[in-house]
């Protein structure tokens, strides 16, 4: 015979949590804030996840406005041009006549980090300007 222990909060959470998946919005690992799809009653219904209410907020806003569209947003452009200054300033240093063929893995992989980096920071920080704060 055996014994099984009662499942724990921590258990429960444990087994809802998806560990290692990263925020539909800023793409920082999530913390628990998801949404899934009411409407699909077979499982496993489509989810995303987020870090925060913000980003939570943001998709949801975006996604009532244009769920099945494939233009980017105010929002998204104002997320690119704030990258591309962050890349340029990278270019700087790397020298804007450097043919790309002639980069090094380190200065490709350093362009590459920027870009996501700041795409990442920029719509996290739009989500957070366009989300009042939560009064608790």
């Amino acid at each position: 015979m055996s014994t099984s222990t009662p499942i724990t909060a921590e258990d429960q959470r444990r087994l809802w949590h998806p560990r290692g998946t990263l925020c539909a919005v800023c793409r920082q690992p999530t913390r628990g804030f998801g949404w899934f799809d009411p409407h699909r009653s077979k499982q496993p219904r489509p989810s995303v996840w987020f870090c925060s209410m913000p980003c939570q907020s943001f998709w949801t806003r975006l996604a009532r406005e244009r769920f099945a569209m494939v233009d980017l947003t105010e929002e998204e452009r104002a997320a690119i041009t704030a990258t591309m200054k962050r890349v340029a300033l990278l270019m700087d240093e790397i020298g804007w006549a450097t043919p790309l063929a002639d980069l090094t893995e380190a200065q490709v992989r350093a362009l590459i980090e920027e870009a996501v980096e700041g795409f990442r920071e920029a719509t996290s920080d739009i989500a957070r300007a366009q989300t009042p704060e939560v009064p608790f």
